[in-house]
């Protein structure tokens, strides 16, 4: 049995993916992973494929095992995994609960690399990852930093990982978007005058990103960069020091003087 696992599939880049799953290739079943299981339902009714809905939080251990579990009752052959649950908060590190930071890394961080770990055994030849960066990944971002960091790990840790198994098949993209409109704001933007981010230079729609990831996983790209932004925003973190691009950052978004 031919199959695609796609976290974060409730809303957002995740759903997005999982719409346009017809595009990638052909699947016997779809798992949805997310927490909200009537929205993930929903999603399942678009789909024209079987589909099997986990109602899981990621950030979660005894979740986890669930997953792993599951594989070891049903043994399927993962033909695509992809990892799209994730959250980021834009503020002074300080000013969230220090368990919503830790919640963040285990779940940007921890559960892709459960994820794919757990995955790979069940994946064959000619086999695809795809996990969720970010542009932000390529650079510190003060009053972003828990979730650029995060990102950051995903960033390295995929591309590792692409070395690590294509000679086995499997091949892993890292997704990095720019500022893309989902789900993802409502969570992580405070909507008051102290909002950290007055300035979005460019607003990207989900399926802009899906596309161009799908057409970069094809080609066994270990990064997928949609829109010319986003890469001159990649190209300069890498050849300007990361001073000046914090500095940049700050000024950009009326930061430099936030106490």
């Amino acid at each position: 049995m031919k199959v695609a696992v796609i976290t974060g599939a409730s809303s957002g880049m995740g759903k997005e993916f999982a719409l346009k799953l017809n595009t990638f290739g052909s699947f016997d079943e779809v798992w949805l992973v997310a927490r909200r299981e009537d929205r993930l339902k929903e999603v399942a009714k678009e789909l024209n494929v079987p589909c099997r809905v986990l109602s899981l939080d990621l950030s979660k251990e005894d979740a986890l095992n669930q997953y792993k579990k599951l594989l070891e009752e049903v043994k399927p052959e993962i033909k695509l995994l992809i990892n799209c649950s994730g959250f980021g908060k834009f503020c002074r590190t300080d000013e969230v609960e220090e368990s919503v930071n830790l919640n963040m890394i285990d779940l940007n961080c921890k559960a892709v690399v459960y994820m794919c770990q757990a995955s790979i055994p069940y994946m064959t030849k000619n086999s695809n990852i795809i996990n969720i960066a970010s542009v932000a990944s390529m650079q510190p971002v003060p009053y972003i930093n828990v979730y650029a960091a995060s990102k950051a790990f995903v960033l390295s840790f995929s591309r590792s990982l692409n070395r690590e198994f294509k000679n086995q098949g499997i091949y892993t993209t890292a997704v990095c978007p720019f500022w893309t409109k989902t789900e993802f704001f409502d969570r992580a933007v405070k909507q008051d005058k102290n909002a950290v981010v007055k300035k979005y230079v460019a607003m990207y729609k989900s399926e802009q990103i899906v596309k161009r990831a799908f057409k970069d996983a094809k080609k066994k790209k270990d990064v997928s960069k949609f829109g010319f932004i986003a890469r001159f925003n990649m190209l300069l973190a890498k050849i300007l020091p990361h001073s000046f691009v914090m500095s940049y950052w700050l000024n950009q978004q009326k930061l430099n003087k936030r106490k």
